[in-house]
């Protein structure tokens, strides 16, 4: 084979909420860590082990955004992009090198109204959604969860006629 290839596909949770950094001329970049776990029996003792590995994400622009909007701490992602080494110089003028995951695409695997585990702040609404999202989700659901009262089940089955495209 002639050629090259430099692939990375992911599936993980995040260790925190997405970092945004705005420039000048309108891009964006988003940083998060995202761990993924390998689990074996080791053979001499029998018990099982799991090792942690930590990954640097990077997203552009408007992926960028939409990931700040709705990837939180603890989320399940899948990740797909190519290796990229960075070499910069800290506060002292060492040479340091990180190593990142340069993101050309995502799909979010938590579900929204899933809350991940351990996460007390996010109580009964969609995990992952804003405010205005979760009061939207529970007007919406509100109607089908009093579904055994007529007159709001046809009340509801009316907007929805109204809101068709054809």
């Amino acid at each position: 084979m002639t050629g090259t290839l430099n692939k990375v596909m992911l599936i993980g949770h995040t260790g925190d909420d997405v970092k945004m950094h705005y420039f000048e001329g309108g891009g964006s970049i988003g940083r998060f860590p995202l761990a993924t776990n390998e689990v074996y029996t080791n053979k001499t003792t029998g018990q099982k082990v799991e090792n942690t590995e930590w990954h640097n994400v990077v997203v552009r622009n408007k992926a960028a955004e939409i990931c700040e909007k709705y990837l939180k701490k603890g989320d399940k992602v899948y990740i797909e992009g190519r290796i990229k080494t960075r070499k910069w110089q800290d506060d002292k003028g060492i040479e340091r090198y990180s190593t990142e995951i340069q993101c050309t695409d995502f799909t979010f695997l938590t579900p929204k109204d899933a809350a991940a585990p351990g996460a007390g702040g996010n109580q009964g609404g969609g995990y992952g959604q804003s405010q205005s999202q979760q009061q939207q989700g529970q007007q919406y659901s509100q109607p089908r969860q009093n579904a055994p009262s007529t007159n709001q089940s046809q009340s509801f089955t009316q907007e929805d006629e109204d809101d068709l495209p054809f």
